[in-house]
């Protein structure tokens, strides 16, 4: 199951003038993201820190943010003579390859207006507080919102057989896959589930950000840019359960960010991939369990 964005500790960081406030982990994953997946390699401890200096992230910050992503399963450590180098595991490879997908090919414009829905019911005790956090936490992760007490619903056919079984839950859950009738109405449905009000401020946000002539002019060049850019994308991304777009406010705001993140993106990642090759240290990925310990 992807990370959820709460999940990660530490203080916020980002260039002073800059409205995003990115934790250093979710910086770096985006980093790993672009310029690690499906690469098979691993990253020197320095080159993390040539990298987010230029994003006002303190070597310490990276350092501790490394190391705790280690513990946690989220990075592979390998040493190369007096080096450490820092790869991919499958759990972290799984978080990538979910947010790359959802970036590129699901995209935030559902145009499916006539789709079914998933309804879950669930009724878990009082006393399973942190359970009913953590179903909650998945749910809106998955494109759900709360219809009433213990009834989550999503705009789409969602499988939530991994949710269920992470958490141990199968006896209290009950899922269907429906289409609304009447009297329902979609749009009240939605207005109910989702606070379209927030999800709109994110975009206009975004929007106000980086549909500038010259976005975050403090950022030192588009690696800088290309990361902040993608941070801030996915986090919306990641909060957007995809609502059809028939049914939402006319000029929806989702519309035009997507479209200027593709530009954006096409615009930086060229000059971030070569200043990247310039300063980042590669080693191919040791197979895990093992350490390098050549010089």
């Amino acid at each position: 199951m992807p990370l959820q964005q709460g999940e990660e500790d530490g203080a916020t960081h980002a260039l002073p003038d800059v409205g995003l406030r990115a934790r250093p982990q979710s910086l770096i994953l985006t980093f790993l993201g672009n310029f690690v997946l499906w690469r098979n390699v691993s990253v020197f401890s320095g080159s993390f820190i040539d990298v987010f200096a230029r994003l006002g992230v303190s070597e310490q910050a990276v350092r501790s943010t490394l190391s705790r992503m280690a513990r946690r399963g989220l990075l592979n450590r390998q040493r190369h003579g007096r080096r450490v180098y820092f790869g991919l595991t499958p759990h972290s490879e799984e978080i990538l390859a979910d947010g790359e997908r959802r970036i590129w090919e699901t995209g935030v414009i559902n145009l499916d207006d006539d789709g079914p829905w998933t309804l879950l019911a669930f009724s878990l005790p009082e006393s399973w507080q942190r359970l009913r956090h953590d179903l909650r936490s998945h749910l809106v992760w998955s494109g759900f919102g709360p219809l009433q007490s213990g009834l989550w619903i999503a705009p789409s056919q969602v499988d939530v057989t991994a949710i269920v079984e992470e958490l141990g839950i199968d006896a209290h859950v009950r899922v269907f896959h429906a289409h609304l009738g009447p009297p329902t109405e979609t749009r009240q449905i939605i207005s109910d589930a989702y606070d379209l009000e927030d999800l709109a401020g994110n975009y206009t946000s975004f929007l106000r950000r980086w549909d500038v002539p010259n976005p975050v002019p403090e950022a030192p060049d588009d690696l800088a840019r290309l990361l902040l850019l993608m941070t801030e994308w996915l986090r919306n991304v990641r909060a957007d359960p995809r609502l059809p777009l028939a049914h939402l406010p006319e000029d929806w705001p989702a519309v035009r960010a997507q479209k200027l993140v593709e530009k954006l993106y096409g615009d930086y990642i060229g000059p971030a991939r070569r200043i990247a090759e310039e300063v980042v240290d590669v080693v191919p990925t040791e197979p895990q369990g093992t350490e390098a310990h050549g010089g």
